[in-house]
This record gives C-alpha cells, sequence and structure tokens, in this order.
C-alpha cells in the first residue's frame, strides 16, 4: 500500500514532510526514499568541501565589490614583478568589463558598453599566465586556463573550442550564472596562427578553423556546451552557456613577431616621422611597437583580431627583473624553498653572490622566470635530498656550490 504525502519522512534527517515542505523522491523501486531541500543543500556544500572547489552562487556574485583599476594593480604588483604597462592594461579592462556586468549596462542615453576581451604578446615566461591567475583570485570569480594547441576545427581529431566553456562550468561547479560571469585564459593563442597566405590542398584544421571557431565565443553568444567535455555528439544534453559577460584573455609567445614590427616599422621612409622616430626606437625590445596588424602578419585572422581590442605587451626580463622574480614576489622562488625547509625545522639561506650567478644563467637560458625555477631546482635537489635527515639546521647556498651543481648536471646529460 503506497504511502500518503503526509507520512512521508527525509530519509537523511528523518522531519516529515509537511514541516520541510516538500520531498524529492528516489526513482529506484523497492520502498520509498526521499531526500528534504536543507539535506540537500548540506550534501552540496560538503561535496564541495571535499572536492576544494570554491562555490560561486548567484548571490555571491552579485556581491562581489569590483576593485578600481589602481587596486587591481597593486594586487598584481605582489605577484608579478615589472610589467606596469601589461597590469595597467589589464586592471583597466577588467575593472570596465566587471563595472559593466554589475552596474547598469544601459545609462539614460541607452549606451550599452561592450565587452573588451585582451590578448598580450611576451616572451615566454614573462608573466602572461600569472597576471591572469592572479586577477581571478582577487576578483574570485570562476577561472580556468586552456591551451589553444590542443583544438581542433569541429568534426576532426582534437577538442572542440565548446571545451574552453565545459571547464570554465566545472570549475564553477556547474552554476550556470556564475560561469557566465568568469574569466577564460587563452595560452599558445599564437599556435593557432594561420600557416600561410598560400591556398593548400589540405586543410588548417588547428589553425585558420579554430580561430574561425573562436569567433562566436569571444563576440558573445548562446553557445550549446557538452557538460562533461568531449566532443559533441546528436543525443548529448547540453548547457547553453550566453559568454556575452565572460572575459576572454589571450596570450602568446608570438615567437618571431618582432622581424614583422621590424619590418612595419623600416617601411616608414617617407614622411615627418620617418628618420627622426625610427632613431628613438628600441631595437632590443620590439614588442612595446605591437600593432594589431603584426598580428595579422603572424597569422591571425581579422575576425578574432577585431574580437580582441585590448593589445598589451609583455617585456623581456632583464637581469634586474629576474633578481627580483627570485626574492620579492609574495612566492617568490627563494620564499617557496625557504618555507619547504623550515616544514623540515631548517634554515635556508642563500648567498647574494649565488643569487646573482642564477640570474646570470637564467638569462643565458632565455627562458624567463620558468627558468630561474628550473636552475634552482637543479641546484637544490642533493640539498633537499640530505636536509631531512642531516643535523644541521642551517644551509646555506654560495655561488660556489651553485655552480658546483649545475656543472654536476650538465656533465651527468652529456
Amino acid at each position: 500500500m503506497a504511502r500518503t504525502p503526509k507520512n512521508e519522512v527525509c530519509s537523511f534527517c528523518g522531519r516529515p514532510a509537511e514541516e520541510v515542505g516538500f520531498l524529492i523522491h528516489s526513482p529506484l523501486p523497492g520502498g520509498f526514499v526521499g531526500i528534504c531541500p536543507e539535506c540537500v543543500e548540506q550534501a552540496m556544500n560538503i561535496c564541495h568541501l571535499q572536492r576544494g572547489h570554491q562555490h560561486f552562487s548567484s548571490q555571491q556574485l552579485e556581491d562581489i565589490e569590483v576593485p578600481t583599476p589602481r587596486e587591481i594593480k597593486e594586487h598584481l604588483d605582489r605577484y608579478v614583478i615589472g610589467q606596469d604597462d601589461a597590469k595597467k592594461h589589464l586592471a583597466v579592462a577588467v575593472y570596465n568589463h566587471y563595472k559593466r556586468i554589475f552596474r547598469n549596462q544601459q545609462d539614460d542615453d541607452g549606451v550599452e558598453i561592450e565587452k573588451s576581451n585582451i590578448i598580450m604578446v611576451g616572451p615566454t615566461g614573462t608573466g602572461k599566465t600569472l597576471l591572469a591567475r592572479s586577477i581571478a583570485k582577487l576578483l574570485k570569480v570562476p577561472f580556468t586556463i586552456v591551451d589553444a594547441t590542443v583544438f581542433t576545427e569541429a568534426g576532426y581529431v582534437g577538442e572542440d573550442v565548446e571545451s574552453i566553456l565545459s571547464r570554465l562550468l566545472q570549475e564553477a561547479d556547474f552554476d550556470l550564472e556564475s560561469t557566465q560571469r568568469g574569466i577564460v585564459f587563452i595560452d599558445e593563442i599564437d599556435k593557432i596562427a594561420r600557416k600561410g597566405d598560400n591556398p593548400s590542398i589540405t586543410r588548417d584544421v588547428s589553425g585558420e578553423g579554430v580561430q574561425q571557431s573562436m569567433l562566436k565565443l569571444l563576440e558573445g553568444s548562446i553557445v550549446n556546451v557538452p557538460p562533461k567535455g568531449g566532443r559533441k555528439h546528436p543525443e548529448q544534453d547540453f548547457v547553453h552557456v550566453d559568454t556575452r559577460n565572460i572575459l576572454f584573455i589571450c596570450g602568446g609567445a608570438f615567437d618571431g613577431i618582432e622581424k614583422k614590427i621590424a619590418q612595419r616599422l623600416n617601411t616608414h621612409t617617407v614622411g615627418y616621422n620617418s628618420v627622426q622616430n625610427v632613431r628613438r626606437l628600441d631595437p632590443n625590445n620590439l614588442l612595446k611597437y605591437v600593432e594589431p596588424s603584426d598580428l595579422k602578419s603572424f597569422g591571425l585572422i581579422p575576425e578574432l583580431i577585431g574580437r580582441l581590442p585590448v593589445l598589451t605587451y609583455l617585456n623581456p626580463l632583464d637581469k634586474t627583473a629576474l633578481r627580483n622574480i627570485l626574492t620579492e614576489p609574495k612566492n617568490a622562488i627563494v620564499k617557496q624553498y625557504a618555507h619547504l625547509f623550515e616544514l623540515d625545522g631548517k634554515t635556508l639561506k642563500f648567498e647574494d653572490d649565488a643569487l646573482d650567478y642564477i640570474v646570470e644563467k637564467a638569462e643565458s637560458y632565455r627562458l624567463g622566470a620558468r627558468g630561474l625555477r628550473s636552475i634552482v631546482e637543479t641546484i637544490m635537489t642533493d640539498a633537499m635530498f640530505e636536509a631531512p635527515s642531516s643535523a644541521d639546521t642551517t644551509f646555506v647556498v654560495t655561488k660556489e656550490y651553485a655552480h658546483q651543481q649545475l656543472e654536476k648536471h650538465q656533465s651527468g646529460n652529456a
């Protein structure tokens, strides 16, 4: 005999249906199983806690107070050394974007503010990804990093561009409202550049085809997203994601774009701006003169460039910047290793000569901040192997020790 609703109780907390309002029934046969809304909410909180995800509810997003551009830059200064121009461009673009979302999008004159996606050009290891990640941490909005090299044109082996939004949806714990206000960082955007202007027998399915597929995401439209990622198929359930309020930040090294910039600058041989301005150019950092036309020459299609209106650059890291990266930021490399030693009750110190030696090596490798990390890791491997079982409470890294460890590593790989 079936139970009447008033006799049903929550299978978790035991409260009757009339007290909690309603119960969610289990579809499985073999007796009544139900759960009340409060138990569902508590279970959801436990899942978020266990997974280590930060849940972005719609109410939390409404309560976000957007910091000013100066406050955004000050936050970035704690994590990224230098790159003031890139920080200012990012701070202004992000501030205007979220001011557009959380405040009235139209004023009395009916002016609608459009979003400004961002593209950053800079050598590897200069902080493009770290800048985007630091901004997302400040704003406490869903954030994901995707690699453009894995995408192919729809219908070919690889990932569809819609999987970008699948990852953002997962980061937001499948909260559609917060997903539609998140930040996506598309790395290696230069790797999907058009291979050449000459027509080819084969399709450029991982280059221009991907750029064409990305247009609707960047512009702002309703996109059918497979919630679990992967490729689309007709019988799959889709989540309809509106990308109008999703901020896209693209970054790439654009290796070789300096030649395009130099060619453009050298063509200005006639006119008032020709000789005087060419003499004032900085030949060691041509990226500061980058323009959208250079991206087009490199292989990005004009339609994609037009949907990335904010163009900024990152400076190559000189010795001073590399030296500061080692010690100054909140998560500086030296501070990280010192903390690892502290966990074992040890003290780690780097002499100034050793730090200067590490910087010289990193500059010769031309790998930016990532080069610093790999060098310090090589130097510290033996010390970190011995430290936990050693009786010594202090370990000092000297220039001689650093040189010895690098020579040992290089001879071992020879």
